[in-house]
């Protein structure tokens, strides 16, 4: 299914563009006509998925926990397609571990990836949106439906996951007057490479018989608002969340 969105002239920055839903985003805005920098770490990985895209794409190397790489990613964009108008940070990992067993070091991997790195990357196209003078800028930001709902082994992913929101709402409100639109997208539970195996096992199909569709979301499922919130069609709308779980957490 297409959805018709015409992002033509826009130039955007995804984070976690190397698999998964940064990759599907990468496909569905230059699909849709955008220029887009795909960051992540996995270089070899980008390159290949810039190779598909042609022209309209460009891998940066990016590690959203360090700033300077963040400013460079911006820098290579600019260089080759003009200001980033639109953003998508979606780089994060998992965090998966009962608080009674998790490490310190995987609590602050996971707040510095998925919350630290997506204000940085959000603050830096904010900061030069402003500087050009954007009036149609557009700032997406990856939540998750366990920002809003007790997920016993997710503790460190579900706090950065609300972090994500109330930072996205703060963000929204001080960029208000300067046209840049400032939302959240909290997916539910999506089949991908990091989780295919847990929903083979028993507890695995126990849980999605416990959703009231009793299936998985697939991808396609974020399409059509992704590109709406990446378009000039959402002009009047900043500081909101889309839940998007197939009514996962009804």
């Amino acid at each position: 299914m297409s959805y018709q969105f015409d992002l033509s002239g826009r130039t955007a920055l995804i984070t976690g563009a190397s698999s998964g839903l940064g990759e599907r985003f990468a496909r569905l805005l230059t699909g849709s006509g955008a220029k887009v920098a795909l960051g992540a770490r996995r270089k070899d990985k980008l390159e290949t998925l810039q190779a598909e895209l042609g022209e309209s794409a460009l891998a940066v190397s990016m590690d959203v926990a360090r700033e300077a790489d963040i400013i460079a990613g911006y820098d290579a964009a600019e260089a080759a397609f003009g200001t980033v108008d639109t953003v998508i940070a979606n780089a994060g990992i998992d965090g998966v571990g009962m608080v009674t067993d998790v490490s310190e070091e995987e609590i602050e991997r996971t707040l510095l990836i998925n919350l630290k790195g997506a204000i940085l990357t959000a603050r830096e196209g904010a900061k030069r949106m402003l500087a050009a003078g954007t009036e149609q800028g557009r700032i997406v930001m990856t939540a998750s439906i366990t920002a809003f709902e007790p997920t016993p082994g997710l503790v460190a992913y579900s706090a950065s996951k609300a972090g994500v929101v109330q930072a996205a709402r703060s963000m929204a409100k001080e960029l208000a007057r300067s046209g840049i639109c400032v939302n959240t997208i909290s997916p539910g539970y999506i089949r991908t490479a990091i989780n295919d195996a847990w929903f083979e096992t028993e507890p695995g199909k126990k849980q999605i018989s416990r959703f009231p569709r009793k299936r998985l979301m697939g991808e396609e499922g974020l399409d059509a608002v992704v590109l709406f919130l990446c378009s000039d069609a959402a002009q009047f709308v900043t500081g909101a969340d889309f839940v998007l779980d197939d009514g996962q957490s009804l």
